[in-house]
């Protein structure tokens, strides 16, 4: 598990390290039929092989592995001041998967864990009963229990390994004054397509243009697939939101974010989509410091960036300019009290 040159040869989930109480689970079996030829490996705690020191992280995701296991306790946590709240004073988010499919090189994940494989945890009552007592007790009882659910991963991207999305959005529909978000990079509307719709869920897609995507999102599949995906989730009735985020500024970016804005436009109606969101790069530092030593292979981490209190982001008077552009950009087709700004 620490990265050897074998292991990075080797098939995504070729090997599925399963804690000794998950296999009483349904989801841990799923796993096991889903992969019939990995190698199953038992192990006594998810921490022990997820959290060990000495891993390479961008190595691994070259070829990830998956760790089942059981989560004993912090289902559920409170929203934290680098993610939108959207004015919900009961903002919280939760963790059902640790780690992503896909391999961002802005991506916060590879400084917050000091590995690339996946933990997947297969005991989803308890965090639907943890989602319940949170409810109960929420600080304001005239606002909805907000809880994202793809903040640490996507949720979507892994719905045909195990289906997570489905799950949530049932709990969901079953909840009065539960409203959850999830988002995505995926093009996989279609595992969830036959689901009835829901007003207590939004499905909330990223996008960049195609050079940023080409560039930085690895794995990811290209916007075009994404717009198509959410063209059928707002003709299905879904709640939607668009997040443009982050804003990249490369060479061109206007023009590059002025023809996404438009191509998105043109084939969905704006009427149709819930709001939008777009923000810049930042990150905790401790979480950017970690990813500057294990990528420095990637040009994003030599920007310019402000150190402000304990975040790294965007100079100021990038800010504005992201800020302003989208802004104009975006009212457009948007009213201004429909899009969120993060920069």
């Amino acid at each position: 598990m620490t990265g050897s040159a074998n292991f990075s040869t080797l098939p995504h989930f070729s090997h599925l390290y399963i804690e000794e109480e998950a296999f009483a689970y349904p989801l841990a079996q799923r796993l096991i039929d889903r992969f019939p030829n990995a190698e199953i490996v038992r192990i006594t705690g998810y921490r022990g092989i997820f959290t060990r020191p000495k891993q390479d992280f961008p190595l691994q995701k070259h070829s990830m592995k998956l760790i089942a296991a059981v989560k004993k306790d912090r289902f559920l946590y409170p929203g934290s001041g680098h993610s939108q709240g959207f004015g919900m004073e009961n903002f919280f988010y939760s963790t059902p998967i640790l780690n992503c499919v896909y391999n961002c090189d802005y991506c916060y994940l590879q400084g917050m864990y000091p590995s690339g494989n996946l933990v997947v945890f297969v005991n989803e009552e308890d965090f639907f009963a943890a989602a319940r007592q949170t409810l109960a007790e929420r600080v304001n009882p005239a606002q909805p229990l907000y809880l994202c659910l793809s903040y640490d991963t996507d949720l979507l991207a892994f719905e045909r390994i195990l289906p997570y999305c489905r799950s949530w959005i049932e709990f969901a529909r079953r909840t009065p004054d539960l409203l959850i978000e999830l988002r995505t990079k995926s093009a996989a509307y279609r595992s969830i397509a036959d689901i009835q719709v829901s007003e207590r869920v939004i499905l909330a897609w990223t996008l960049s243009p195609a050079q940023t995507a080409t560039r930085y999102e690895h794995g990811a599949p290209p916007s075009r697939r994404r717009i198509e995906a959410i063209r059928q989730a707002v003709t299905d009735g879904w709640p939607v939101r668009l997040c443009f985020d982050p804003v990249i500024d490369l060479p061109g970016w206007q023009r590059a974010y002025e023809t996404l804005i438009d191509d998105v436009f043109a084939r969905i109606d704006p009427m149709s989509v819930r709001d939008v969101t777009f923000g810049v790069f930042r990150m905790t530092a401790s979480y950017f410091d970690r990813m500057k030593r294990r990528r420095p292979d990637t040009d994003l981490v030599y920007e310019p960036y402000e150190r402000i209190d304990e975040t790294v982001a965007c100079p100021a008077e990038r800010r504005q300019a992201i800020r302003d552009f989208m802004t104009e950009r975006l009212c457009r087709y948007v009213p201004e009290e429909r899009i969120a700004a993060w920069a």
